[in-house]
This record gives structure tokens, C-alpha cells and sequence, in this order.
């Protein structure tokens, strides 16, 4: 590990961050309060697969040795082409260290082929209390703990049997009822939501009805004038996974001590974006945990939408990187935060050349070093060019 350069930054007195560069890969590390931390490894230019993923697990391998962490919830981003390669480098790496399901995205890099990078939750079972895999009958599913007042279910990679789309999206939903019910929970604890679906553009607003009709079902679809918002905040970008679903799901389910009257789990507008529900899209903006020591805020994907639904700057990348940008700080800034508490972000660029104007302007907001992968792929609206989601931490 010579060749390994420790570089800690400290951002503010809300949040501390340090950096690892091994090759071509960066593993960023922001603390989310004690025994919590976000990893974001990002590959830097084109290089083989299997190098790049190998460097990146090693400095996530290190990072979880050294702070005695496991992991709860783990994104891959890469080519479908690289997927055995890039899971052959993870498994080697890890080893003997404690991992659950991990899930991996086609996410391609702006070179082309090849290992985007990886976003990581990782708890200390010290601090945290328990950590546990969650079983889909024999099959992993996703990962639990204990954190403070609240308890967490992870649920990776849930979808439906082979079927049309629209049926497909119903099983898949059914089948993540039926798993946080067999786990104390149900629907109306879902904090938060990462959806995956191959084809986006050809029919999200099919998507769109099969999800708001089982949320109905659900008991969690706002009525006509209803301001309460029970629906989780959600990323839903185009992308296809390994098994080849139409669409595949993370979610992350809270629940709060039973003694503990205050909800675990709220969830937020943005009072520069009309709220996405109430023009088909069955997701709130976003939504903010609170622990003792820290606030997590989970931000949905968002892009260049105003405060009517409406797709701003058609064909101009800057000005949708821009608006994008103002509308993540409106968000942050409702709950005392900003770009620089964000802790992991994926970035999703609509063409392989807006990747480098997005680190250029990035930079020019005093974003040199922003926790994310960077990758190719469509957002639900063919005119939109630019997306990011965001976790973003708030020391209390």
C-alpha cells in the first residue's frame, strides 16, 4: 500500500472527510455520526476492469478493516460486459470482511467500457448494535441494524418474475411488501427507493401507473388536497442490471422504538419543484432521518424541473447542470445543509462528453472533491440531459 496517499479534508465543522488514491481510482469517506460512514470509489479515466475494481476494493477493503465496518448497502456501477470481472476483483478483495448482497448497475463510465465505481453504506455493529442479513426465503435480500432510536432494512435487488413490464413492476413491489412484512415493517416505512429500468424511455409513464396504483394499495398516494406526505423519496433512471428484469429496486425501510412517539422518518418538498406526485411520478423529494448525533437527508434524483413539472433548458447541458445544482441546494437548504454535506451522489449524464463539463462546473461552486460516481445513462424525460441523487449528512 505505498503507493496510497491519505489525504484528510475537513469540509467543515459538520462533517469529516478524508480521501485515498490507489492507481486510477479515488475512495472518498465522509463519517455519517459515530459508527456510520459513506465510501464512494470513483475510477478517474479508462483502465481495465478488473485493475480498477481490484484498486477500488482494496481501499474499501482497508477503509472497512480500519473503522471495523460492515457493509450495509453496496451500489456497483459499470458495463453489463464487465459485471463477472468487476465481481470476481470485489469478492477477492473483501475476502474474509463481512458483505451482503450488493447490487450492480449498468452504469457505464464516460470512456466507454468499464468499471464506473462503487457507493457504499457501512455501519460498525459496535456502535450500531446488531447487523443482520435479510433472507428472501434462502436467497439474500438486503442487510438490517440498529442505529440509535431507529432500526433499518436494507433490501437490494427486488423484482418480479418474468412477465409484461407494468406486471413485472407489480410483483416487484408485492415482493418488497411481503419481505418488510415478514420483518416487523411494511410499505408505509419506506424511507427511500433506488429504481433501475432497462428501457426508461420507452415506458416510464407505464411505469409511472403500475407504481401509483400499488401505492394506492399501499395506503400512501397523497389524496386531492392532501399535504401529508407518506411516499418515499426516489431515484428511477434507466439502466439494466444482470438478470435482465425490467426493473429492479433498492429500497430502505426505517422503523422507530415503539416508545418513541416522534416519526422516524420525514419526508420533503422543495419548494423550487412541484411536488413530483402531483404530475404522475409517485415520489416526494426527498427525506431526512434524525439521529441523536446526526441528520441524514436522502435526496431523490433530480433534475432541471421548475415549479410547475416543466423541463427547463431543452439541448443546453450548463444550464441544466446549474439549475439542477440550485435546486439540490433549495432542498438542502430547508433542513440547514448544502452541497458540501453531500456524502455520496450518483451523477447521470445523458452523453458520455457532459461528464467533464459537469466536474468543471462542479469545481467552479468549490465542489473540487463531491463524493459520487460519475456514469451514462437516460433520465426519464428524453429533453432531460442531467440527474443526481444524493445522501447528504448533517452533524447535530
Amino acid at each position: 500500500m505505498k503507493s496510497v496517499v491519505l489525504m484528510p479534508i475537513t469540509a467543515d465543522k459538520k462533517s469529516f472527510r478524508t480521501s485515498l488514491q490507489l492507481k486510477n481510482i479515488s475512495l472518498h469517506s465522509t463519517e455519517a455520526g459515530n459508527g456510520q460512514t459513506f465510501l464512494v470509489a470513483s475510477a478517474a479515466g479508462e483502465g481495465d476492469a478488473a485493475t480498477s475494481a481490484g484498486a477500488a476494493y482494496a481501499l474499501i477493503a482497508g477503509a472497512l478493516h480500519r473503522q471495523r465496518m460492515e457493509i450495509v448497502h453496496e451500489r456497483i456501477f459499470g458495463s453489463l460486459s464487465v459485471a463477472a470481472a468487476v465481481m470476481d476483483a470485489r469478492r477477492d478483495a473483501l475476502c474474509t470482511l463481512s458483505a451482503g448482497p450488493v447490487t450492480y448497475i449498468e452504469g457505464a463510465p464516460h470512456w466507454g467500457e468499464g468499471y464506473a465505481g462503487s457507493i457504499i453504506q457501512a455501519v460498525s455493529p459496535d456502535s450500531a448494535g446488531n447487523v443482520w442479513t435479510i433472507m428472501d426465503g434462502e436467497t439474500p435480500c438486503g442487510r438490517a441494524w440498529r442505529w440509535k432510536a431507529s432500526t433499518y432494512l436494507m433490501l437490494q435487488n427486488v423484482q418480479g418474475p418474468a412477465g409484461s413490464r407494468s406486471g413485472q413492476v407489480r410483483e416487484m413491489f408485492d415482493r418488497a411488501e411481503g419481505i418488510l412484512r415478514r420483518n416487523g415493517a411494511s410499505y408505509k416505512d419506506v424511507a427511500r427507493t433506488w429504481l433501475y429500468l432497462s428501457d426508461i424511455l420507452d415506458w416510464y409513464p407505464e411505469f409511472n401507473k403500475a407504481r401509483s396504483e400499488k401505492y394506492g394499495e399501499f395506503g400512501i398516494m397523497p389524496g386531492p388536497g392532501d399535504t401529508r406526505l407518506l411516499l418515499p423519496a426516489s431515484t428511477g433512471i434507466g439502466a439494466d442490471t444482470p438478470s435482465g428484469a425490467a426493473a429492479s429496486m433498492d429500497l430502505l425501510a426505517v422503523l422507530g422504538r415503539e416508545v418513541d412517539e416522534t416519526a422516524p422518518v420525514r419526508k420533503l418538498s422543495n419548494r423550487k419543484q412541484l411536488d413530483a406526485f402531483r404530475y404522475g411520478a409517485a415520489f416526494s423529494r426527498g427525506a431526512v432521518m434524525m439521529e441523536d448525533d446526526v441528520k441524514l437527508i436522502q435526496v431523490s434524483g433530480t433534475a432541471a424541473i421548475d415549479e410547475h413539472g416543466v423541463s427547463l433548458h431543452p439541448g443546453d447541458i450548463r444550464s441544466q447542470i446549474n439549475c439542477t445544482f440550485d435546486r439540490i441546494e433549495t432542498l438542502l437548504g430547508q433542513e440547514g445543509a448544502g452541497l458540501g454535506d453531500v456524502a455520496a451522489a450518483t451523477v447521470f449524464v445523458k452523453r458520455p462528453e457532459y461528464a467533464s463539463i459537469f466536474r468543471g462546473m462542479a469545481k467552479d461552486r468549490g465542489l473540487e472533491i463531491f463524493p459520487a460516481v460519475c456514469v451514462v445513462a437516460d433520465v426519464c424525460r428524453e429533453e432531460l440531459l442531467f440527474e443526481i441523487d444524493a445522501e447528504a449528512v448533517v452533524r447535530r
